[in-house]
C-alpha cells in the first residue's frame, strides 16, 4: 500500500469587500487574483516577518490558472485562501490554492512563481532558507 501525505496548507483569511462585488452581485472574477496575491504576500512576507524570519526576496508570477467553482457574494465572514506547494524547482515553484469556507469551494487555482533578482532584473536561484520554507507546505 502506498501512502500519500497531504501537504500542510497556509491559511489566509480574506474579507469580501464591497469593492470586490460586481453588478451581478458576486465577487468579480478578476478580483479573485487579488485574493491570491494577498495570500501569497501573507505567506512569503508577513508571516515570516512576524516569526522573526527573513521574508522571501524578489518573486514574480509567471503563470496563473483559475477555475471558478461557484459564485461568492458579499458576506460578513471572511473566506479562507488555502495555499500549498505542489512542485519545487531550483528557480521556480508551483502553488495550488482553494478559496473556500467550511461549506463551499468557490475557486481552485494555481500559480507558477519564479525567484527574481530585482537588482539584476533577472531570474535567480531560490535560497536554501526559501527552499526549506517551501518544503513546509509541500506534500
Amino acid at each position: 500500500m502506498v501512502e500519500h501525505s497531504s501537504p500542510r496548507r497556509h491559511v489566509y483569511l480574506r474579507a469580501v469587500r464591497f469593492a470586490d462585488i460586481d453588478s451581478q452581485g458576486h465577487v468579480n472574477n478578476v478580483r479573485f487574483l487579488d485574493y491570491l496575491e494577498d495570500a501569497r504576500f501573507g505567506m512569503f512576507a508577513i508571516d515570516l516577518h512576524n516569526a522573526g524570519e527573513q521574508p522571501f526576496g524578489g518573486l514574480v508570477v509567471t503563470r496563473h490558472e483559475i477555475d471558478y467553482r461557484r459564485p461568492l457574494g458579499f458576506r460578513p465572514d471572511p473566506v479562507r485562501v488555502e495555499t500549498w506547494v505542489e512542485e519545487i524547482r531550483p528557480v521556480r515553484f508551483r502553488l495550488r490554492y482553494e478559496i473556500r469556507d467550511d461549506d463551499q469551494l468557490y475557486v481552485t487555482a494555481a500559480s507558477v512563481i519564479a525567484a527574481y533578482d530585482v537588482q539584476r532584473a533577472a531570474p535567480r536561484r531560490l535560497t536554501e532558507e526559501e527552499l526549506t520554507y517551501l518544503k513546509r507546505f509541500s506534500g
